[in-house]
């Protein structure tokens, strides 16, 4: 064998010097991509205001440098209101935004005016300071379930919105018609109505609630059950007055499966599942299903057998019997020479045989393997 050489180590380390300069780049890529993302007016507004919110918690158990804290607040004023606090707010502002940080620190910038004024005068007015920057100052947003740039109100404010069955489109932002767009099930102008393939469980005169129709209807239904379909979908068939029924595709055609597999019918459909490798040809699963066996295998009581697994299996036994009656007789010849040599080989030898007769015992391939005893000669 070749030893390493101080070259083969060298171009060792290069590699993977390579690599990991490569897996940082690649991470450094991403992570300038997803700082110089870019987001819609409302939500590079609110990522901000969300970071100043957090520096706020950050913050909020900080004082004054100095060891007289009352005579500072009385003289300084209090610190939650302070210029100090601002400052330090602000110097981490963005740092904590994973997407967006590029433009986060322009709005900052921008918008610097207008967070002082909050801060000092209107903190108390507006206690929310994104409802101040965002919605009050600079109309970036709207408030909760209202759109576009007079921020309307959205169908069904304030507590019905799109029947409650839906999402007022640009709603929060200036953006939007305030159209609903309606959940899974619903349908309507204002999601009043229950889709296709839906029906009425339960309504009231605020609250519309749709379920899905039974998986044997087509279309629409009346109620969730097979017998409440108005039409039956593909692998049903409908019975009168009781309803859809399940299709048996398996009785209906014989050859429908290809080749060597067999029909397992679904509730509206079957599925081909392959047979067992004994067989050609079956009607289910196992080596007792088969029309056929395949070559190499034979019928014994219905079951595809191995034609050459019982030769196998003796010969496998004789093998390892033999190399027993081996062990053994080397162990013997030893002991006329040396009697303590062959006593620990000999125990061994007892030990190995054991071992290996346990473990073929208590195999999976004694589980897997037909019991030859039982089937008995060909």
């Amino acid at each position: 064998m070749r030893v390493p050489t101080s070259v083969d180590f060298l171009s060792i380390f290069v590699i993977v010097s390579t690599c990991m300069n490569s897996i940082q780049c690649t991470k450094g890529k991403g992570d300038e991509k997803h700082k110089s993302q870019k987001f819609p007016p409302c939500a590079a507004c609110k990522i901000l205001t969300s970071s100043f919110k957090k520096g706020i918690e950050k913050t909020s158990r900080g004082k004054f440098e100095g060891g007289d804290s009352a005579w500072e607040e009385d003289k300084l004023g209090s610190y939650s209101r302070s210029e100090i606090r601002l400052i330090e707010i602000q110097e981490n502002l963005c740092k904590d935004v994973e997407r967006g940080e590029v433009q986060c620190q322009s709005l900052a910038e921008e918008f610097e005016s207008q967070i002082e004024e909050w801060w000092f005068k209107y903190q108390d007015i507006h206690p929310d300071i994104y409802d101040y920057i965002c919605i009050e100052k600079t109309e970036r947003c709207c408030p909760k379930d209202h759109y576009g740039p007079n921020c309307t109100q959205c169908p069904g404010y304030p507590d019905n919105i799109c029947s409650n069955n839906g999402k007022c489109k640009g709603a929060g932002t200036r953006k939007g018609n305030g159209s609903c767009f309606c959940d899974k099930g619903y349908i309507g102008e204002i999601c009043s109505e229950c889709a296709s393939g839906y029906y009425e469980s339960y309504k009231d005169e605020k609250t519309l609630l749709c379920s899905a129709c039974h998986a044997s209807c087509d279309g629409p239904c009346n109620g969730g059950g097979p017998n409440n379909c108005e039409k039956c979908a593909a692998g049903w068939h409908m019975i009168d007055d009781k309803g859809c029924f399940d299709v048996n595709e398996c009785l209906k055609n014989d050859d429908i499966c290809p080749g060597n597999q067999f029909c397992v019918n679904k509730e509206g459909s079957y599925s081909c599942l392959a047979c067992d490798k004994a067989c050609n040809g079956c009607t289910g699963d196992g080596p007792d299903m088969c029309v056929k066996c395949i070559d190499g295998y034979h019928k014994k009581e219905n079951l595809c057998i191995n034609s050459d697994l019982l030769g196998r299996k003796k010969q496998e036994n004789v093998a390892r019997y033999l190399t027993y009656f081996g062990l053994c007789l080397a162990t013997c010849i030893i002991l006329q020479r040396n009697v303590y040599v062959a006593s620990f080989i000999g125990l061994l030898v007892a030990v190995y045989i054991s071992v290996s007769e346990y473990m073929i015992a208590h195999s999976n391939i004694q589980d897997t393997t037909a019991n030859m005893d039982i089937l008995g000669p060909v």
